[in-house]
């Protein structure tokens, strides 16, 4: 068989929403407790900014230097919010409206390190990984949105250098629609500059805003962080895309009860929904409630446990019960390499996340060791995986047609096989995803082709996607001007082909 070359399997915005861990009943009173923290107890360490914005228009500051929300306020805010959410890619064929239960797949993450192959190690990020990684994703089929995978350690004292090389190697390397994380406020102008500059002039970036500038605005438990409220309030300010992440850890930042950890988060996150629309109101924010879950034995992270799938896939319904558009975090695990606990734990959150109902299912490909590395490797099998559990999603078809009472009438009575059977022929493309790495030989075949885990095969797979792609999405002298006026510390050579690969 012949691999084709259009996948009319899955595509992207399948529709999810069909696994519900929480009641109707249970829903509104997460909904009501979380109205009641934040109009009782608030939001310590509003910046003064937050507070020029939202004091006038009804929210108060108590003496304990807390911000309230009063309960009729946030339900107006929640009622204007955006239902849906056009978001822009580089390519205009990457453009996609989000709304309902569509999902979209999405990289994401700020791990510190990458899981070397060949030496079964991990190693600091460098500028030209990122670079590369954004190339890797301009590749992955099942990969439809591109978030920063992975911070920039090389760089990790220099922000600003750190921050425009993100953005520069997510445009160099790929045309989908890009998240950036950025944590300081001074750097969100010239980022608008660099992509003025990559369009081809000033306010172009206005006119079809392709990147998402996000960050962590609060400190759990219910406190804002300085330097991402700022960007928070800045991207409102103009009008932009913002992605408001809210991670509480049950058990050390939020309730060891998973309830109350979804109470927290809500309440926390919902707090930054009001404050950009008390700034814009109807201003599109990116609801990003992530509750985490912790190792109570330790006090950890943990990333791929059944816990964790379960209180997102209970985000996810809570936020489709509201119409807001969410971002659900899934796709994590605690293994140190690409094993058979990195594959249960990845399956276990993604599965649950995207059954729920995420609009973006921000699933971590390639990350490992609870988000602290990253794989190359990792993320192709990742974009297998995400294959198939979108066809899970999809779901079956039920008609006339596809109950084939005439197909087994016309078998049974013929040759007594169906492989040959014109529905089989014209079904093969369409009813059936084939998986790109997953290896279903028989094991006489594996053993005399070398024993090959799929690790080994994603390895190889890698080279082959790596090795010759360098696309040329910025013009010659688009580049040579960005070069002139901004620290791009990825050279011309590692965009070209080299022996990196």
């Amino acid at each position: 068989r012949q691999k084709s070359e259009i996948n009319n399997v899955v595509t992207p915005g399948l529709e999810g929403g069909k696994y519900h861990p929480l009641s109707t009943e249970e829903i509104e009173k997460i909904h009501r407790t979380a109205l009641n923290v934040l109009a009782t107890i608030g939001i310590g360490d509003p910046i003064q900014e937050i507070l020029d914005h939202t004091l006038p228009k009804g929210c108060v500051l108590g003496s304990d230097n807390r911000l309230k929300f009063p309960e009729s306020l946030v339900e107006d805010l929640l009622d204007i919010a955006p239902k849906e959410h056009i978001i822009y890619g580089v390519d205009p064929k990457y453009d996609y409206s989000v709304t309902g239960k569509k999902m979209y797949l999405s990289t994401s993450g700020e791990p510190i390190s990458i899981f070397d192959y060949k030496t079964n190690s991990y190693r600091p990020t460098k500028v030209v990984d990122i670079y590369d990684a954004a190339r890797l994703c301009d590749q992955l089929e099942h990969i439809h949105h591109y978030g920063q995978p992975f911070a920039v350690t090389e760089y990790s004292q220099q922000r600003y250098v750190h921050d425009i090389n993100a953005a520069y190697a997510a445009i160099a390397g790929t045309q989908k629609n890009i998240a950036l994380a950025v944590d300081n406020v001074e750097h969100v102008d010239p980022l608008i500059n660099l992509f003025d500059t990559f369009l081809g002039g000033e306010g172009k970036f206005m006119e079809r805003p392709f990147v998402e500038i996000g960050g962590c605005p609060i400190v759990a438990p219910l406190r804002f962080g300085k330097d991402n409220a700022e960007v928070m309030v800045r991207m409102a300010e103009l009008g932009l895309t913002i992605g408001v992440c809210t991670a509480p850890q049950a058990g050390t930042t939020a309730p060891a009860s998973l309830a109350g950890t979804l109470v927290q988060a809500f309440a926390e996150t919902l707090a930054c929904l009001c404050v950009v629309n008390l700034i814009n109101p109807g201003s599109y924010c990116d609801f990003e409630m992530w509750p985490f879950v912790s190792d109570l034995r330790t006090g950890a992270f943990t990333g791929g446990s059944g816990e964790q799938a379960l209180i997102m896939a209970a985000t996810a319904q809570m936020c489709n019960h509201y119409g807001l558009v969410s971002s659900i975090a899934c796709g994590m695990t605690d293994a140190k390499t690409m094993d058979a606990q990195a594959g249960y734990e990845k399956a276990i959150t993604t599965t649950a996340a995207m059954l729920a109902g995420g609009n973006f299912v921000s699933a971590y490909p390639g990350a490992l060791g609870s988000l602290m590395g990253w794989s190359f490797e990792a993320a192709i099998i990742d974009n297998d995986m995400f294959g198939n559990i979108q066809r899970l999603v999809r779901g079956i078809e039920v008609n006339d047609q596809t109950l084939s009472y005439d197909v087994i009438k016309d078998v049974i009575y013929g040759d007594g096989h169906y492989l040959k059977h014109e529905q089989t022929i014209a079904l093969m493309e369409t009813e059936f995803l084939y998986p790109n790495l997953a290896n279903r030989k028989t094991t006489q075949e594996w053993e005399a082709e070398g024993k090959e885990t799929i690790f080994d095969v994603a390895h190889q797979r890698l080279q082959e996607m790596m090795r010759d792609y360098y696309p040329q999405y910025i013009p010659a002298k688009t580049d040579a001007k960005i070069r002139e006026n901004f620290p791009i510390k990825i050279t011309e050579q590692d965009m070209k082909k080299n022996d990196r690969w």
